[in-house]
C-alpha cells in the first residue's frame, strides 16, 4: 500500500466504512460519509480560491473537527498543508508563511487576528457552498511522491526548515504497521499539537484506517482532564510523548485500563516508568518510538508487554518500509555491538528542506552502497544490538526538550541579536525532578547591565517558539573556562543552577504554610533557590507541561482540584495558596 496517497487510502475507507464515526469533538460528530463531503466542500473552496496541486497550504487553528476537516482538504486538493501552532510567537509564523510560500491560510475567526497584514484567510467554520463545483470527490489524485505537508523544524543556522513530507511517508507509517494492530473498531486521540508530528500517527492512523478519531478539548489540560476524556472517550490507541508520559504514569494509569497501545516518543523514556506502566496495564502494550520529522514520526519502534531488564529501553528495530544502519564517520557499518550514528532510509524519507538544496545535501545522503536510494543522517549515536537498537545522545548541537528537537544555534542566534547581549552560552542539564532543561547564560554589554530578565525572556519569545526559550536565563560576570581556554560548560550549569532567580517582582518571603509549600515545589522543579511568594511561574521559566504537573502535585498534597485556566490567572505562590484555600474551604 506504500505507492497510494493518503487522499486515495481516505477514500477507500469512506467507501467501506461511510456509516461508522469518523472524527468528533466536544461539539460535532461526523460519520465517514459526512466528512467526506464536509472535506469535498472545503477542497472545492480552496480549487475556488485558486490552490493548485503542489502548493502549499497553512492551517491555523485550535484542535478542533474544523481542524481536521482542513488537513483533509488540503491534500484533497492536491495541495501540501503547513500546520501551523497558535502559540507560535508572530514572527515565526510570519517566516514560516514567506518561507514556504503558503497561498493562503484555513483558520477560525478569532485566531484570524494575529495573522500578518495582506495574508489571504478562508475560515474553516464557514459552511458556505463553493461557487464551483468539484470535479467529483476527491478530484485530485495525488501520488505516493507528491508532498503531502510540510513541517518546520528548528535550525542550526537560527532560521527554521521545512521539512517536505511526501505521502508514501504518511501511509508506510499507518497502513499495515508492524508496530501496532489498527482495526476499524479503535478509537485514537488528537491531543498533540498538529505541528508536532506526533499528530500525523494521531490522525492518519485513525482515518486512513477507518478508525474513530476523537479530538481533545482545545486549550490546555490538567493530567485529570486528559486521562478522564480517555477513559470517557473509550481510547484504545493513544500517543503521549515521553514527558507527558512520565507524568501520567506518576499520577496514577487507572483511567488508562482500556487502552490498547499506548505508544510514546520525543525523547528517552525511563526503564523505571516503562516498567511501572506495563505492570499498571497488563491488557496494554508498550510502544517506545524513534524517529526524526525527515523519516515521517517513527523510524524504529519497540513494542513490549514485559517489564525492561536494561538500564535504557530500546528503540527497537527500523518499523515496516524502513532501514536503519549504524556508520563510522567513514560510512562504514559499525561491528554489532559497536557505537556509531544512525542513518536511515526507505519509503518514510522526506524529500528535504523547503528551499534549501545546499543543506538537503547536507543532510540527505547517497546509500553507500550505491544502490541510488538516499539516506537520512539523524545526528543520533546509537549503538547496535540484537534485537534492538540503543539510543546513547546526540552527535551534533540539537537537543530534545519536552519532546521537541532544538537546535542549539536557533536559540544562540536570537540572543545573537538582542542588543544588550554581548556574550552567552545554551546548553541542556538536568533538572532535579528529572527530564531536562534549556538553561542559558549570558553576559551583558557594558551599558545594558540594567536590562532585567524578564525583558531578554519577552524579546526571546518573541521570535523562538516556547518551548526553545530557555527555561532559566543568568547572567554572570564572566563565563569560567577550562585550561585550554573553551568555555567550562559544566561549572557554568553548575553555577547556573545555584543562583537565585532575577525577577521583576521584589522578592516577598513565603509566609503561610500554603505559600512556602508551593515555594518549596517550584524551587525542586526549577532548580533554584530563592522564589519569593509572588514570583511569576513564566517569568521563572515555567511552561504549561510543567505547570500541569505542579498542578497535579498540589492535588496529591492539599485534596483540591486547580484547572489550568485558574492556575494562569495568578501563576504566583501567592494566587496557587489562595486557590488551595479557596477550594478547601468549598
Amino acid at each position: 500500500m506504500s505507492d497510494l496517497s493518503i487522499t486515495a487510502r481516505f477514500r477507500r475507507c469512506c467507501e467501506r466504512f461511510g456509516d461508522r464515526v469518523a472524527l468528533s469533538d466536544e461539539h460535532t460528530s461526523l460519520t465517514y460519509a459526512e466528512l467526506a463531503a464536509e472535506t469535498d466542500r472545503l477542497a472545492a473552496r480552496l480549487v475556488e480560491q485558486g490552490v493548485r496541486a503542489g502548493d502549499v497550504v497553512a492551517v491555523l487553528t485550535r484542535r478542533s473537527v474544523d481542524g481536521i476537516v482542513a488537513l483533509l482538504a488540503v491534500v484533497s486538493a492536491g495541495a501540501a498543508y503547513l500546520a501551523l501552532d497558535t502559540r507560535y510567537p508572530a514572527a515565526r509564523t510570519e517566516f514560516m508563511l514567506r518561507d514556504s510560500g503558503a497561498r493562503l491560510v484555513i483558520t477560525q475567526r478569532e485566531l484570524a487576528g494575529g495573522l500578518p497584514d495582506g495574508v489571504a484567510t478562508l475560515f474553516a467554520d464557514d459552511r458556505a457552498p463553493a461557487a464551483v463545483a468539484a470535479a467529483g470527490p476527491f478530484a485530485a489524485d495525488p501520488s505516493g511522491e507528491d508532498l503531502a505537508y510540510v513541517a518546520y523544524t528548528s535550525g542550526s543556522t537560527g532560521a527554521p526548515k521545512g521539512v517536505m513530507v511526501p505521502h508514501r511517508g504518511v501511509v508506510r507509517l499507518v497502513v499495515d504497521p508492524d508496530f501496532v494492530t489498527i482495526t476499524p473498531e479503535d478509537v485514537f486521540l488528537q491531543i498533540a499539537p498538529v505541528a508536532f508530528d506526533a499528530s500525523t500517527f494521531e490522525i492518519w492512523g485513525a482515518l486512513l484506517n477507518g478508525a474513530h478519531l476523537v479530538v481533545a478539548p482545545a486549550g490546555d489540560l490538567s493530567l485529570a482532564e486528559i486521562t478522564g476524556f480517555v477513559r470517557a472517550s473509550g481510547v484504545t490507541v493513544l500517543l503521549l510523548t515521553t514527558g507527558l508520559l512520565h507524568q501520567v504514569v506518576d499520577h496514577g494509569l487507572d483511567d488508562l485500563k482500556q487502552v490498547r497501545y499506548l505508544l510514546t516518543g520525543g525523547d528517552v523514556l525511563s526503564a523505571d516508568h516503562a516498567n511501572r506502566a506495563v505492570a499498571a496495564l497488563p491488557g496494554t502494550t508498550l510502544v517506545n518510538g524513534y524517529g526524526p520529522t525527515e523519516n515521517t514520526t517513527y523510524t524504529c519502534c519497540h513494542a513490549f508487554d514485559s517489564p525492561v531488564l536494561t538500564p535504557a529501553v530500546p528503540i527497537g528495530r527500523p518499523i515496516n518500509g524502513t532501514w536503519a544502519r549504524v556508520l563510522d564517520p567513514e560510512l562504514r557499518p559499525v561491528a554489532p555491538g559497536g557505537t556509531g550514528e544512525l542513518y536511515t532510509g526507505g519509503t518514510g524519507l522526506a524529500h528535504g528542506y523547503l528551499g534549501r538544496p545546499a543543506l538537503t545535501a547536507e543532510r540527505f545522503l547517497p546509500d553507500p552502497d550505491g544502490n541510488g536510494e538516499r539516506m537520512y543522517r539523524t545526528g543520533d549515536r546509537v549503538r547496535s544490538t540484537e534485537p534492538a537498537i540503543e539510543f546513547l545522545g546526540r552527535a551534533d548541537r540539537q537537543v530534545k526538550i519536552r519532546g521537541f528537537r532544538i537546535e542549539l544555534g536557533e536559540v544562540e542566534a536570537a540572543l545573537a541579536g538582542l542588543p544588550a547581549v554581548a556574550q552567552y552560552h545554551v546548553g541542556k542539564a538536568g533538572s532535579p525532578t528529572g527530564g531536562h532543561a534549556l538553561h542559558a547564560a549570558l553576559v551583558l554589554r557594558q551599558d545594558h547591565r540594567q536590562t532585567s530578565l524578564l525583558e531578554l525572556r519577552r524579546s526571546l519569545a518573541e521570535v523562538l517558539p516556547s518551548y526553545a526559550v530557555p527555561s532559566l536565563i543568568t547572567v554572570v560576570e564572566e563565563f569560567p573556562l577550562t585550561a585550554n581556554g573553551k568555555v567550562d560548560a559544566e561549572a557554568l550549569a553548575a553555577r547556573t543552577r545555584s543562583r537565585s532567580p532575577q525577577l521583576m517582582t521584589e522578592y516577598r518571603e513565603p509566609g503561610s504554610t500554603a505559600e512556602q509549600a508551593v515555594v518549596s515545589l517550584w524551587s525542586d522543579h526549577f532548580g533554584v533557590a530563592g522564589i519569593g511568594a509572588d514570583d511569576d511561574f513564566f517569568e521563572l521559566g515555567g511552561h504549561s507541561l510543567l505547570g500541569v504537573k505542579i498542578i497535579a502535585e498540589l492535588h496529591q498534597a492539599f485534596g483540591v482540584d486547580i484547572s489550568p485556566r485558574d492556575f494562569y490567572l495568578d501563576p504566583t505562590p501567592a494566587g496557587m495558596a489562595r486557590l488551595v484555600a479557596a477550594r478547601a474551604a468549598q
